[in-house]
């Protein structure tokens, strides 16, 4: 048994004091904060790009529940999915493009779905082509939830916190 709408009030009619004080001001943290809207002095804002990788349907599905859980995501992130018919010379040329235009500096992390496929050979070979970049294979939920949840984290933190959270993500029920 819920609370009926007709019976849900609003925060300022639940307040203790009719007339509260102003909030105070959110001091600066040495150490960011997911999500922060204020900046960290002596802190430049990382802008490690996403790449999802994957075979048809995975990478789309998986930022669409990404979408459903944090409603928004705090890094730029595409998605790129490889048909089972696909070119993989085609693919890469298309791969390296987007990861370029993902780059704002910091690199791009690229997510694929299964080591030695082709979505993840068409990762590895993007360096030789001059994209400065990182990719973590097995992608699931739990690993692309923690990447969104660590914006601030360099390139090589956030491959550390991706393989991670994908491996974090994963139990096994006891009987």
């Amino acid at each position: 048994m819920g609370i009926r709408e007709s019976e849900w009030r609003t925060l300022s009619e639940c307040s203790p004091t009719p007339n509260p004080a102003p909030p105070l001001p959110i001091p600066y943290s040495r150490f960011p904060i997911p999500y922060s809207p204020f900046p960290i002095p002596g802190n430049a804002p990382m802008s490690v790009g996403v790449l999802l990788l994957t075979h048809e349907s995975m990478g789309a599905a998986l930022i669409s529940a990404a979408r459903h859980v944090l409603g928004r995501l705090p890094l730029p992130v595409e998605v790129q999915e490889v048909a089972a018919n696909a070119d993989p010379d085609q693919t890469l040329r298309d791969a390296a493009a987007r990861a370029r235009d993902l780059d704002g500096g910091d690199g791009v992390l690229v997510l694929s779905d299964l080591y030695g496929a082709t979505p993840c050979n068409v990762a590895n070979r993007l360096p030789g082509l001059g994209v400065h970049m990182h990719c973590v294979s097995g992608l699931n939920l739990p690993m692309l939830l923690r990447v969104l949840n660590y914006p601030e984290q360099s390139l090589d933190e956030l491959a550390q916190t991706a393989a991670s959270g994908g491996r974090g993500g994963i139990f096994v029920d006891a009987p």
